[in-house]
């Protein structure tokens, strides 16, 4: 009676918790631009002058300029992210204003020094006239250390040692604002004349703040050109039909697995359908507090991963079912077939997260997207229709509440006489 009490408690407070969360996670899912609409681009990096590099730090400093750029644009979530040596691979959902956001990402970040003209003295924190560009700085040439008083400073170099002396002499104890494209990063005071073409910038910086502010003034010495490889644009009709279809083609495919499960394994298929719904519930939980974002390849692989866990379920019940052929009761059926049965599965399992592992490891795009997805999937599909499955089946094999063959889909006269 325990058993059957804890299967009934464990059952509703699982349906419980999916009725209740169902909703929000279904409208809080971000969707990709081939369910919503948008535009992807591949920007293949190169630097602006001859006889430079495009290093790892510099691409990724590049990435974090584009993201910045389009979130001054207004557009939500943008997934900027690097790939390979000197790749960068923009995608945008929902957006309307293409044109202007292509146009605004072909522009290589800009690093600029300026100062205040008599103009701007009327408009405090204003700084128009540009004293001196990124590529006006020693390549690799900033780093952070420590002053007197064991606060960070950036230690900068210049390529002209003469203009920087005219600088620094002409703005003594005025304000050398620190600009990425037409943002303020910092606006340090100029102490005193510099002839040597290095310079100390103070500040309340934290380590983290200075650290950042060197790696922008590195990647300003190695500024990339950014070249458009390859782009696929999705209207949001377009998008939105895609989500329906795929909606409705996965609705109807798992009706006609769960009808099949249980015409076929009666008992142990309607716990299988259950923790096929709760696995599904599962995945879609780990997509929102992960903040993944779901796309059409996604959805495939989520749809491989069902068809893993219902392959695991099926090879399994064959295998109970067997053994109460044999003769054996329903409880020594239950354990010797879970039993002979896990290893198979469990192999199949191990062998397409392995697969899964390299496909992230060595593809990109939609490909690494895929991967992530069924692996999330078969780790979850272990977790619930193997794992959790066979609890709820055993609770009621244990209760004595499943004690017939035809429970299990078995008949009668197919089992031996031992």
């Amino acid at each position: 009676m325990k058993r059957i009490l804890s299967f009934i408690v464990v059952v509703l407070i699982t349906t419980g918790v999916m009725v209740g969360t169902s909703p929000g996670l279904l409208n809080s899912l971000k969707l990709g631009l081939d369910l919503k609409g948008g535009f992807e681009i591949l920007y293949e990096a190169q630097p602006l002058e001859a006889g430079q590099s495009v290093t790892k730090q510099s691409l990724i400093q590049t990435a974090q300029s584009l993201e910045r750029r389009i979130n001054e644009l207004g557009t939500t979530e943008p997934e900027v992210t690097t790939e390979g040596s000197n790749r960068i691979r923009v995608r945008l959902a929902g957006v309307s204003n293409e044109a202007e956001v292509r146009s605004m990402l072909k522009k290589p970040a800009e690093l600029t020094f300026r100062s205040a003209t008599a103009a701007d003295a009327k408009k405090p924190g204003q700084y128009s006239k540009i004293e001196l560009r990124g590529d006006d700085f020693v390549e690799n040439g900033a780093v952070v250390g420590y002053d007197q008083l064991n606060k960070p400073e950036i230690s900068i170099k210049v390529k002209d040692k003469a203009k920087f002396a005219e600088i620094t002499k002409r703005l003594l104890n005025k304000e050398l604002a620190i600009f990425l494209d037409d943002e303020l990063l910092s606006a340090p005071t100029v102490r005193s004349e510099l002839t040597d073409g290095s310079a100390s910038i103070t500040g309340s910086y934290t380590r983290e703040e200075a650290n950042k502010l060197a790696d922008t003034i590195n990647l300003g010495a190695l500024p990339l050109k950014l070249t458009e490889k390859y782009s696929q644009s999705v209207g949001a009709t377009l998008g939105q039909l895609s989500l329906n279809q795929t909606i409705r083609a996965g609705l109807i495919g798992s009706v006609i697995i769960l009808v099949f499960m249980i015409a076929m394994f009666r008992v142990p298929g309607l716990i299988a359908s259950f923790c096929l719904i709760v696995h599904t519930w599962l995945v879609l939980a780990i997509f929102y507090l992960g903040g993944f974002v779901l796309t059409l390849p996604g959805i495939a692989a989520f749809v491989l991963g069902i068809g893993m866990a219902v392959d695991a379920n099926i090879i399994t019940y064959e295998r109970i079912k067997e053994e109460i052929k044999s003769g054996k009761t329903i409880r020594s059926s239950v354990i010797a077939g879970s039993k002979a049965s896990f290893r198979t599965v469990m192999d199949a399992n191990i062998t397409t997260v392995i697969a899964a592992a390299v496909m992230f490891g060595l593809g990109t795009g939609s490909v690494r997207g895929f991967a992530l997805v069924l692996i999330v999937d078969i780790v979850t599909s272990i977790l619930t229709n193997i794992f959790f499955s066979r609890f709820l089946l055993n609770l009621l094999v244990k209760a004595d509440a499943v004690k017939k063959p035809k429970y299990f889909g078995v008949k009668e006269s197919d089992i031996s006489a031992l």
